[in-house]
């Protein structure tokens, strides 16, 4: 089933499959049920007008974005090049502890087709495609969509103290175009694509495979939500395989496009 936000001149409504649902509906509501009592309301549910209107962010204002970072090899690789402390990276990589961060609150997302934004203070800037984790009350994963963590590399390297700074700021956190919801053992081997485009030229393309994590989702999920309680659900990134070369940055009117399984979420840069 595809859950979907699109925008209306009555305000945000939500769809399943392509129909509306009742205007009452939030996904926050959705998420304090267990996993099965959820696929089994939006059943009844679903038939109502088809859907239209825009795109939005599928997440509700209040609930919160939360991000892993050094999941893929290939992420450890590019901190190590970005960073003045880069062994650090090496401990998280192979640590039992994953690293866990906060990324945005659902009011600051943006959805597909909406601009993201690279920071004035600024020089180096780059997108991270990566699969989203949608989680329930009960900890249980229910769904994914396809997400972009905008990060700031020199600021982040420059100290890892200021890992709030390059991650979390105006038009840093994009997700869509819907969820995806299923079942946990649905989710493997999901392929993950980025393409870059500035102007008629690709600066980037590349592809790789939600299989070549090192870490499972149980366990992001499991030390996420260990002390932690999100009544009405939370959104989990789960890091990135994808990292354009050092000697990229990403300009305005850049437009970057993130698939993650059949989910697309497509944004221009502004700065």
């Amino acid at each position: 089933m595809l859950l979907t936000k699109h925008k209306t001149q009555s305000g945000a409504g939500w769809a399943i499959d392509g129909y509306f649902l009742p205007p009452s509906f939030t996904l926050g509501t959705l998420l304090e049920l267990p996993r099965h009592t959820m696929f089994e309301l939006l059943k009844k549910l679903s038939g109502g007008d088809p859907a239209r209107g825009a795109d939005a962010a599928p997440i509700d204002p209040h609930q919160e974005v939360w991000a892993a970072g050094v999941t893929y090899l290939r992420s450890r690789e590019a901190r190590r090049a970005e960073s003045t402390v880069a062994d650090m990276y090496d401990h998280v990589y192979e640590a039992a502890r994953p690293e866990l961060f906060f990324k945005s609150m659902g009011w600051r997302v943006v959805g597909n087709h909406t601009p993201i934004r690279i920071r004035a203070d600024s020089h180096w800037n780059v997108p991270e495609p990566e699969m989203v984790l949608v989680i329930n009350h009960r900890r249980e994963i229910v769904g994914y969509c396809a997400g972009n963590d905008v990060s700031s590399r020199d600021i982040e390297g420059e100290n890892p103290l200021y890992l709030p700074q390059a991650k979390i700021y105006n038009g840093s956190c994009a997700l869509g175009h819907g969820i995806w919801l299923c079942y946990p053992q649905e989710i493997t081997e999901i392929p993950i694509q980025l393409n870059i485009q500035r102007g008629n030229e690709t600066m980037f393309s590349g592809e790789t495979t939600t299989g070549t994590m090192k870490r499972t989702h149980s366990e992001l999920v499991e030390y996420l939500t260990r002390e932690t309680d999100f009544p009405q659900g939370v959104f989990l990134m789960t890091g990135t395989g994808l990292v354009p070369g050092n000697e990229f940055t990403l300009q305005p009117e850049d437009k970057v496009s993130i698939r993650v399984g059949e989910l697309m979420i497509e944004n221009q840069v502004e700065s």
